[in-house]
């Protein structure tokens, strides 16, 4: 299934379950309600009406007269081609004016056909149009052939739906690049007898909030058997019975929510009818800080802060950007102005009409305060020269915390994390940052005192992380060295006459070379010389923890010529390309070099090339991606760049 089409799948499926609110049903006077069943058999059924989805093809339902099941009339879906400025789906929902009696059925069932074989999105029912459903239950991913065949959609628990409005669901985006009719007939309530075994379950998971929150129980589903084969159908938290271990610390609503009352661990089951559902939640309820952040000591000439009371703050346009998922609100805690954010699935905080020149910084530092420390995601975006997004020079990263990471996360405290700058590997440039972009596992956190922080700290040993994955295509590359292509034979990476000690190491899985001791380091693929003729430019990644505002490093290639033997003709030529810190190099960093073959004035030949000697100031250098490129543009000046 491709990305696009589980997105849609995703945006459809929250349509029908996004109404399941709790119904207030105590003002109702006890009565008996029709258990009619029809729903569409050559017309609608008494009192059915149908409304379109919001954003859908409003038009997408007729009426058709010609291609039925049986009888007289069909109903006809015609589904849009994707990007169709009538709608970006088909979809609606056939609701009755009364409420009817459907407890006596066990099934909605269908005959149905498309013009093309095609899987329905979403069907089902329990959808009343009021926006305040507490019945849905749907199918997802029907397949749908162009032969009439007849499918059931079972209901949960009958008995709940003594009173139900919501009768017929349908949503589906096309998964071609044309639209296509998707025909409906004989749809009706029926009880076949032949749904048996259900299987009820919620999502098994661990959350966490605060005293005066509110969760809500997910993933509720049944699956039954029917005619043999197992069918799953999504059912809403209303068909549930839900029972806290603990109701004092958390506290099950009617419509499946849950009231977070008090400080300590619950743990939520469920059950459908007198069924058991697998699954079960477990609820750590905390409650809010009670004390404030810790407060900064670093020098106000070292930091670039967005939100703090200790320095004053550079301007942020906005911190939940209109695109993202999640709540902010402006809290004090102890006389402290905090962020606290909500509902957290992703939040945007932009600063792109002021953009930051963070390279000077070490660290970007965040005071967290979560209830779930189980993972917490910092992502930087820097929009590169051009100051705008997408325009070609963007990069970004994003670095996961957890229990286990350094700095690691503790949950119901304050965490004063200082993330170096370094940790970025994929922002390849910090002099336009645009956008701090969080998530994580907790929906609730609170934030303070966010700056970047340039500090005395010695730079690591080695680096954290590895270089960013080359994007040259396989075709267009000579490879001596990289995980991400296939490697040409190399016979040594240390020669016997070079000065150097060579280590083969593992950086979060990717390999890599490190050289210590390092005064020249000689490469030989001489029993399988290189032929770059149709290269452009030699291509590596270097990561030094060595002082390099003074320093030099080195680049030699040698062609042994066409008799192929070193200094065994007079053909033999070489050069050598110098780096320093004016063309990129640096410390603590990995550089990418990109060295156009132009540059390597001296090298009369590239057919046989047999050596590659590294050399230079810096003793200890990682290396990774080794390989010659062709660039899809012509060449330019040698580049070292800050990946």
């Amino acid at each position: 299934m491709t990305a696009s089409r589980c997105a849609r799948i995703a945006a459809l499926a929250a349509l029908p379950l996004a109404l399941a609110c709790e119904r207030d049903l105590t003002d109702l006077d006890p009565a008996s309600f029709p258990p009619e069943a029809a729903v569409f058999i050559d017309d609608f059924g008494p009192g059915v009406q149908f409304g379109a989805y919001g954003g859908s093809k409003i038009d997408a339902l007729d009426i058709e007269h010609d291609d039925v099941y049986g009888g007289t009339a069909a109903l006809k879906f015609t589904v849009p081609a994707p990007n169709d400025p009538s709608g970006g789906y088909a979809g609606g929902a056939f609701y009755s004016l009364a409420p009817r009696d459907l407890s006596g059925f066990d099934a909605l069932t269908f005959w149905a056909r498309a013009t093309t074989a095609i899987t329905l999105d979403r069907v089902g029912i329990g959808d009343d149009n009021t926006g305040t459903s507490r019945f849905p239950a749907t199918v997802d991913g029907l397949p749908l052939s162009t032969r009439w065949t007849k499918y059931a959609v079972p209901i949960p628990l009958p008995s709940m739906l003594a009173r139900e409005r919501g009768l017929f669901l349908v949503a589906d985006g096309s998964e071609h690049a044309v639209g296509y009719d998707i025909l409906f007939d004989d749809v009706q309530f029926e009880r076949l007898g032949t749904i048996i075994n259900p299987r009820p379950a919620i999502d098994s998971r661990t959350v966490g909030g605060e005293v005066g929150g509110s969760l809500t129980v997910q993933g509720t589903r049944v699956t039954f058997d029917v005619n043999g084969t197992d069918v799953t159908v999504g059912a809403a938290p209303g068909y549930f019975t839900f029972i806290s271990s603990d109701a004092n610390v958390a506290e099950v609503r009617p419509d499946g929510s849950i009231a977070l009352v008090r400080s300590g661990t619950a743990t939520i089951t469920a059950s459908l009818g007198s069924t058991p559902a697998a699954g079960a939640v477990t609820v750590n309820v905390e409650t809010p800080p009670a004390d404030p952040a810790p407060v900064p000591t670093a020098p106000a000439s070292d930091v670039i802060s967005l939100f703090s009371d200790a320095y004053n703050d550079v301007p942020v346009d906005t911190w939940s950007a209109d695109w993202d998922l999640a709540d902010v609100a402006d809290l004090q805690i102890a006389g402290n102005p905090v962020k606290k954010y909500t509902n957290l699935a992703y939040a945007g905080i932009e600063f792109t009409s002021s953009l930051i020149n963070a390279e000077s910084m070490t660290h970007l530092h965040v005071d967290l305060w979560t209830t779930d420390a189980d993972v917490f995601r910092v992502k930087l975006v820097d929009f590169g020269a051009n100051g705008v997004f997408g325009g070609g020079d963007d990069s970004e990263h994003e670095v996961t915390l957890g229990p286990s990471s350094d700095p690691p996360l503790r949950p119901g405290q304050w965490n004063t994390l200082d993330i170096p700058l370094f940790a970025f590997g994929g922002l390849t440039g910090r002099a336009h940052l645009a956008q701090l972009i969080i998530s994580g596992s907790s929906p609730t956190v609170y934030l303070d005192n966010i700056y970047f922080l340039r500090t005395e700290t010695s730079v690591p040993t080695g680096p954290s992380m590895p270089p960013p994955t080359p994007d040259d295509a396989a075709d267009q590359v000579i490879s001596l060295f990289s995980d991400a292509y296939d490697d040409v034979p190399v016979d040594t990476w240390s020669a016997e006459w070079d000065v150097a000690d060579l280590a083969d190491l593992e950086i979060a899985g990717d390999a890599v070379k490190r050289y210590v001791n390092l005064a020249y380091a000689g490469i030989e693929f001489t029993s399988a010389p290189i032929d770059a003729t149709a290269m452009t430019h030699f291509r590596m990644d270097i990561w030094t923890p060595d002082e390099t505002a003074a320093a030099a490093f080195k680049v030699k290639l040698v062609d042994f010529g066409a008799n192929g033997v070193y200094d065994g003709g007079g053909d033999d030529t070489e050069h050598e390309v110098t780096l320093t810190a004016a063309q990129g190099l640096a410390t603590g960093e990995w550089v990418r070099l990109d060295m156009p073959l132009a540059d390597f004035t001296g090298l009369a030949a590239r057919r046989n090339l047999a050596q590659l000697i590294i050399s230079g100031d810096p003793n200890t250098v990682y290396v990774d991606n080794v390989y010659f490129r062709r660039a899809a543009t012509g060449p330019s000046h040698p580049t070292g760049e800050n990946p």
